[in-house]
């Protein structure tokens, strides 16, 4: 009896130590599924309420839609994954399709955003627009223009680049154009507030560092959770519907916050991961 008992706590603690260590390596975001380890809040709509089926899953793929739109009217998304993490390699696979919802800003065409550093969504108010977040933006190419992906944009926030405190509101990347419904993989590298880098192709197209709360392009939020100046060290993460039709294959996440304190082993783990 005294064996068997030993042999079952045993298995429970390499179970459990399995898991552990599987919450410090990549992690499936997107289980391919369902939804159930998101939350969504809609500008316009309260916080869980999926209006018109905005985000849905067809095909083992999260779809961004709106078949159920008359009009976009300003109704901009996101979905949040239920937990946060402050420091982690996040890799997204995404293409755009169909056409732009009806009443869709001209800037918003084949434009989404995976939101990093992302407020609680729990605290955003109902006709907020958009989290106070860093959002790795999302563009897809036209046809006519040149139009890099993985650049950065600033709703409620800030961010040193160069050296310096950057104010205007969003910031290209040097990646080529992506055209057509291709699918695209962008990783992003947070490090809490120390340093943020966009990769694609394993080329870093864009780096700042110092993210933080401040300035504008943000609307009706509280003004308790703006909180000015404050160094963005940790927040959830979002993927954005802007009104024109997305599909996310994969969301996967790396989770490093438990090497952030032995840069040695931090380096090591991003050397293995960022070849993968």
């Amino acid at each position: 009896m005294k064996i068997k008992i030993f042999c079952t706590l045993l298995f429970l603690f390499s179970i459990s130590a399995e898991n552990l260590f599987a919450q410090k390596g990549w992690i499936d975001l997107f289980n391919g599924k369902d939804l159930k380890d998101w939350n969504i809040k809609i500008s316009k709509h309260e916080y869980r309420e999926n209006y018109a089926n905005t985000f849905r899953v067809e095909d083992g793929l999260i779809k961004v839609s709106y078949d159920g739109y008359k009009e976009f009217d300003q109704q901009y998304g996101h979905i949040f994954y239920k937990k946060p993490f402050s420091a982690y390699l996040l890799k997204v696979t995404y293409r755009f399709v169909g056409e732009q919802a009806k009443g869709g800003e001209g800037w918003a065409l084949r434009n989404s955003g995976a939101m990093l550093h992302c407020q609680d969504p729990s605290t955003m108010l109902k006709d907020q627009d958009f989290p106070i977040s860093i959002e790795g933006q999302i563009l897809g190419g036209d046809g006519e223009h040149e139009r890099h992906t993985s650049n950065v944009c600033t709703p409620g926030t800030l961010i040193n680049y160069n050296g310096a405190l950057f104010t205007p509101h969003c910031l290209d990347s040097k990646s080529k154009t992506y055209a057509g419904n291709q699918w695209v993989t962008a990783e992003f590298l947070v490090l809490q507030d120390s340093v943020i880098k966009h990769i694609i192709g394993g080329e870093v197209v864009l780096e700042y560092t110092k993210p933080q709360i401040g300035g504008g392009n943000v609307s009706n939020f509280d003004p308790k959770v703006k909180i000015d100046g404050k160094a963005l060290t940790s927040g959830y993460i979002a993927l954005q519907s802007e009104s024109h039709p997305i599909e996310f294959k994969t969301v996967q996440l790396y989770n490093l916050e438990p090497y952030m304190k032995n840069k040695a082993k931090l380096d090591q783990v991003l050397e293995k991961i960022l070849k993968e």
